[in-house]
Formats: C-alpha cells, sequence, structure tokens
C-alpha cells in the first residue's frame, strides 16, 4: 500500500484480516517513512501478531504485509514474511504468493548461510544484490526474468512500492486505488476491507511501481499463455473476492448446479462442509430440487486444516473444526457437497462423523474432478503419494471415505463454471498438464537438505 496521510499500518493489518485464509502460519507488516524501512513479523495468526503497541510503532506512508502459508521451507520465525534485506546503506522488504520450481539454480548465486530456507528469501538476496548504484525496480528487471514458477511479489524500498506477477499469471494479483494512493492484494476481498476501488489485476510478466510519481509499469516477460490457478476458484480464493470479472461465489454456485446435473442423488437434504462449499451446496440445492440445510457447525477459530502443515495437525484441526448437529440431520439421506478431496481423511472423518451423528445415508460430492498430480505453484501437495485419487478409482476413493455414493465434478464442467476458456487456466493437478516445467528435485525442504556446498 502506498498512501501518504494514512495509518498504513493499521490499513495493511486490516487487509490481512481479510487474507488470513490464504495463510495461516505467519504474518508480517513492512513499512517506510520515506529514510527508513522497518518490519515486524511473528509466527500465528494476524490477530495473534499484531496489537495496538504493535501497530503504533509501525509508522510510515508505504507498506506491505504478508500471511504466509509454507510451500517451500518449515514454519519457522525465519521464514515468516516480509523478508528484509540490506545492501550498501539500502534496505528492501519482500512478500511473496506463489512457489518457485528454479529453486535449486537460483540458490547456487547466493552464498550459503544459516537461518531462512525459502524461495522468498533467495529472491530477495538476488535483488538485495543489484540494488547499489540503481532504483529497486532497475533491480527487480535483471531479477524477475530469471524465475521460474508462480510469484506475486509485493516489495517496497525507502521510497517506493512494488509488485510483480508470474508470466503465467498463476496466482492472482489485484491493484485498488483509495484517494491519494494505491493499494495491490492476492485477492478483492482485501480491496474491500480498506476502501479500495478495483482498477485492474497486475497483467502476467508486469512489474508496477508505486510512488509519488503515480503508478507505472513494465513488462519483464512474456509467456506463450495464461495459467491462472483454477482452484482458486473451487477452494483457495474468498466468495466475495472477483476473478476474471466473476465473484467467486457465483462460480461456485455454477459450479455446484453442474455437480446436481452430472452426479444426481436421491436424498431428503442438501449440506455443505463449511465456508468454501457453501455456496456450491446452494447451487446443487438449486438445480437438484432436494431442500438445502445446515449439518455441519464449524469453529471459525479454527483455521484451514488442508493447508496445516503437519497431517497430525491437519486430523485434530477437523475434530476441533466441524461438528454434526443431530437434530438437522439424524435419519436423512444427505447430500454432502465439499470443495475438493486431497488426502482423503478430512472427507473420511466427516462422513464417519456424520454417521455417528444419525444420517441414514451420505452422498459425497465433489466441486472438482479428482485431484491427481501434484501442485509445485503454491499449494503444499507436492508428491503423488499424498492424493488419495493419485491411483485409486473413484470407487475405491469413496470406499476409502466411507460415503454410500462419490460423485466429482468433471474436468470440463468445472472449467465450463468460471466462464473463461480451459487455456486461462493451469489444471495441472487435474490433468498431469504443468505450464511451467518441473525439474526433479523440487520439494518443499530443497533448502534445508541442499546438495551443493
Amino acid at each position: 500500500m502506498w498512501a501518504p496521510g494514512e495509518d498504513v499500518a493499521r490499513l495493511t493489518y486490516f487487509g490481512l484480516f481479510a487474507l488470513q485464509h490464504r495463510g495461516q502460519e505467519s504474518a508480517g507488516i513492512a513499512v517506510s517513512d520515506g529514510e527508513h524501512v522497518l518490519v515486524y513479523k511473528e509466527l500465528g495468526l494476524v490477530s495473534q501478531v499484531f496489537d495496538e503497541a504493535t501497530l503504533a510503532t509501525l509508522q510510515g506512508h508505504l507498506g506491505i504485509g504478508h500471511t504466509r502459508y509454507s510451500t517451500t521451507g518449515s514454519t519457522t520465525w525465519e521464514n515468516a514474511q516480509p523478508v528484509f534485506k540490506t545492501e550498501g546503506g539500502r534496505s528492501l522488504a519482500l512478500g511473496h504468493n506463489g512457489n518457485l520450481v528454479n529453486t535449486a539454480e537460483l540458490a547456487a548465486q547466493v552464498p550459503r548461510r544459516e537461518g531462512a530456507t525459502t524461495d522468498s528469501d533467495l529472491v530477495a538476496s538476488l535483488l538485495a544484490r543489484e540494488l547499489p548504484g540503481r532504483e529497486l525496480g532497475e533491480a527487480a528487471l535483471e531479477v524477475l526474468p530469471r524465475l521460474r514458477g508462480a510469484f506475486c511479489f509485493v516489495f517496497i524500498d525507502e521510497r517506493s512500492l512494488y509488485a510483480a506477477r508470474d508470466p503465467h499469471g498463476l496466482r492472482p494479483l489485484s491493484i485498488g486505488r483509495i484517494p491519494g494512493g494505491f493499494v495491490v492484494a492476492s485477492e478483492t476481498c482485501a480491496l474491500d476491507i480498506v476502501g479500495a476501488t478495483f482498477v485492474r489485476d497486475v497483467e502476467p510478466g508486469e512489474l508496477v511501481r508505486i510512488d509519488e510519481r503515480g503508478l507505472s509499469s513494465e513488462r519483464f516477460a512474456q509467456a506463450p499463455r495464461r495459467a491462472l490457478c483454477v482452484f482458486e476458484f473451487v477452494y483457495l480464493a474468498r466468495a466475495d473476492s472477483r476473478l476474471l470479472g466473476r465473484t467467486i461465489h457465483e462460480v461456485r454456485r455454477e459450479l455446484g448446479r453442474r455437480l446436481a446435473r452430472e452426479a444426481p442423488a436421491e436424498a431428503d437434504l442438501v449440506i455443505p462442509v463449511p465456508d468454501t462449499a457453501v455456496s456450491a451446496a446452494q447451487g446443487y440445492a438449486e438445480a437438484s430440487g432436494i431442500p438445502y440445510g445446515e449439518g455441519l457447525m464449524k469453529n471459525r477459530y479454527v483455521g484451514r486444516t488442508f493447508i496445516e502443515p503437519a497431517q497430525s495437525l491437519r486430523e485434530l484441526g477437523v475434530k476441533l473444526k466441524l461438528n454434526p448437529i443431530p437434530d438437522a440431520i439424524r435419519g436423512r439421506r444427505l447430500v454432502v457437497v465439499d470443495d475438493s478431496i486431497v488426502r482423503g481423511t478430512t472427507t473420511r472423518q466427516i462422513v464417519q462423523a456424520l454417521r455417528e451423528a444419525g444420517a441414514a445415508e451420505v452422498h459425497a460430492r465433489i466441486t472438482c474432478p479428482p485431484i491427481r498430480w501434484p501442485c509445485f505453484y503454491g499449494i503444499d501437495m507436492s508428491t503423488r503419494s499424498e492424493l488419495v485419487a493419485s491411483d485409486l478409482s473413484v470407487e475405491q476413493v469413496r470406499a476409502f471415505v466411507g460415503a454410500d455414493s462419490l460423485g466429482y465434478l468433471s474436468l470440463e464442467g468445472m472449467i465450463a463454471a468460471t466462464g473463461s476458456p480451459a487455456e486461462a487456466f493451469c489444471r495441472a493437478c487435474f490433468d498431469g498438464e504443468y505450464p511451467v516445467p518441473v525439474p526433479e528435485e523440487a520439494g518443499k525442504f530443497l533448502l534445508e537438505h541442499p546438495t551443493r556446498s
């Protein structure tokens, strides 16, 4: 955010609340007053990391914030963002959404040191090395073309705010306008919460600079095609955000309508697995004529279990997060609509809990196709062994999760619901076609167990 005269730290804090669903391991804010860059970051949720006293120390007219979901490197304070670097009396802070696939190649260009083990830290180090004697934007134009994979960066020096998006546009990044300034965010819901008006998306392969000179941009790379992650529509983005001109809520309703036509069920009640499947369950009920209702109560003070860093935490998180409503489901045949099945353990626990609460039948319906291929672009499912559908048939997955029936939405139906052509998306986790080639050595803990000396 670049907003002279505004309480930038507090507005950034509000924006991070809107983006808490994208990462729950750590949070941080960096601000500049034109002369010094100050960073505060810590492990935990936004509400745990910041308080009034902390925010009061973060004075400046430009700043960035970050909530971390780790896809490279462990959950440690050193790996929390924004990353901070100094070189030759200059400072920079950087936040990163996405995941690079040429991390090993980049690591060979930076002297090995203890501490942070993320691709984000590597990029900040590369930028810092290019910084002496030039503007940060010039340094970025040297570094960005060398990066491969998914990245949306926001970064600042003492005077300017920058934003960049990878050439395929794998992750979203939007620009908003507030009186006297600009805001850049991973989702439009964060623009809404700070009162910003949506201007446009940062284009794939574009570097944007914002400062007292206004907004300017340069293109640093061009890709053969765009490849926005289609899983943003299915799961990652918040329902009130907009992507490609449509609200996530409406796309998910359409996912549910198409799912009802492709995978009908004889049932008494349609219930969602809250919160990401609520819109889709409403669409399923609308198209099927089966009444919609709530059968699972969500504790909204528990984070997303899918993006917990360890399987044991995911399983505990499911029990804490979702609890059946016995009076609503006892003796009824249920259609349970969920966004996806990744590892299968969450779905299995939900089905079991619904049966124990008295459900007569449980018919699982999923708003995307089976996830059979790992993601290397910013979702923590980097091996096929983690994916229950990678080598099991739909019937075998049904048996594993314990449902009476299981139905997935087809790839064609999912794409059609977005209103955009298949060529606009990365669909690799569903069809194995990766828009950016992935080297064999890619992995979450690559920098913690390096092969270089």
